[in-house]
């Protein structure tokens, strides 16, 4: 069966890397590029400079996901954080 995570190469900062992230993280981070009009490199860059902590794979799929989440709630008119409700207790 093959991994849905794929690893890339990618140079960040000058200094090449590995970064393993799900296709549709990939995806998302070539559409937010474009729309940036930046490389992928230099979106990856970003995000890198302005992680607090974790590591880039983490920092990048919390990236897409706010993005994508902002990008929503701008379209329904609401505010992204009201989505973002998740209990922490489980259902039972």
């Amino acid at each position: 069966m093959k991994s849905p995570v794929v690893k890339r190469s990618i140079v960040v900062a000058g200094h090449k890397t590995s970064v393993s992230l799900e296709e549709a993280f990939w995806n998302g981070m070539k559409e937010i590029s474009g729309e940036r009009n930046m490389t992928l490199s230099e979106l990856v860059g970003e995000i890198d400079g302005k992680r607090q902590q974790g590591n880039l794979s983490s920092a990048i799929r919390l990236f897409v996901l706010d993005h994508f989440k902002s990008r929503a709630a701008a379209a329904s008119g609401g505010d992204a954080k009201s989505h973002a409700t998740i209990s922490a207790s489980p259902s039972t």
